[in-house]
């Protein structure tokens, strides 16, 4: 899954070398493990790669910037939890 997020990730924060690859991987292992902690069964599809994308972006953007969880991603979460897998 990390080969399909991280060219996303790249692209959303606007990185175009490999310099701090190996802490954007940190981060995309990050956020899976935070995402499974909502009770989330992440699966290799495009839509849970979208949202670990979303939470990783969002570790390393909180870094600079602070503040709350974006609602966007907050609202993914919950559709995820609700409506998908959800470990029991």
């Amino acid at each position: 899954m990390n080969e399909i997020i991280m060219p996303i990730l790249k692209a959303d924060l606007q990185i175009q070398t490999n310099v701090i690859d190996g802490y954007l991987n940190t981060l995309i292992s990050s956020a899976k493990e935070f995402i499974s902690r909502e009770g989330v069964l992440l699966t290799d599809s495009y839509e849970d790669a979208l949202l670990v994308e979303m939470y990783a972006a969002y570790l390393y953007r909180k870094r600079e910037e602070g503040g709350e969880m974006p609602r966007m991603l907050r609202f993914a979460l919950n559709n995820r939890t609700v409506g998908g897998n959800k470990k029991c």
